[in-house]
């Protein structure tokens, strides 16, 4: 089967409690909710990443750590999914610690038995978990399609900076309405 993956990146209580990402919160949810249907319907693999670190931010990065950021903090109502979004038992579910999703977490292996053609990434904050792992991905010879009807960032500017750097270079941002087409049609040629 020509199968693709969705690696759902941060959509975390804690990024969306206010500022921009709190104002779009709905049409995300609804988005993302969207085109995890579309891939449950085409039996495609769903990948939740989550950011979370220790209360004493022992395993968090430096600045978190200098400046004594307590965010995504393990056990808190913070570091879980949005509870409008449609995660499932079966769904995998990752943790990471820093910007990309490959960094120090079971991505790679997780992915080694799926062996998508097509990665498909959404989720926030583009200008950094999402550019990372986008990054990282492209470097592990990925098609990577970022979900742009799904992805945000608390920084506008630096989205559409990041969004004009990465596309139709290390991935391409499509609509949902192209992946969910793309996906049925892997799943018709698979």
């Amino acid at each position: 089967m020509n199968m693709s993956a969705l690696l759902v990146i941060d959509l975390l209580n804690d990024f969306f409690r206010n500022g921009p990402l709190a104002r779009r919160r709905p049409e995300l949810v609804t988005a993302t909710n969207c085109l995890i249907d579309g891939f449950r319907k085409s039996d495609q693999p769903i990948i939740w990443v989550r950011q979370e670190f220790n209360a004493d931010l022992s395993d968090a990065f430096l600045e978190m750590r200098r400046e004594n950021i307590r965010i995504t903090i393990a056990g808190t109502e913070g570091a879980r999914i949005l509870p409008e979004l449609d995660v499932q038992l079966n769904d995998t579910v990752i943790i990471k610690k820093r910007y990309s999703a490959f960094y120090c977490t079971t991505l790679d292996d997780i992915l080694a038995k799926f062996r998508p053609a097509v990665l498909v990434v959404c989720g926030v904050n583009t200008h950094a978990c999402i550019r990372t792992t986008v990054i990282d991905a492209y470097q592990r010879d990925y098609d990577v399609v970022v979900a742009a009807d799904c992805t945000a960032s608390y920084d506008e500017e630096h989205h559409e900076i990041t969004k004009q750097y990465l596309d139709n270079r290390a991935a391409r941002f499509l609509s949902n309405e192209e992946i969910l087409k793309m996906v049925a049609t892997n799943r018709a040629t698979g």
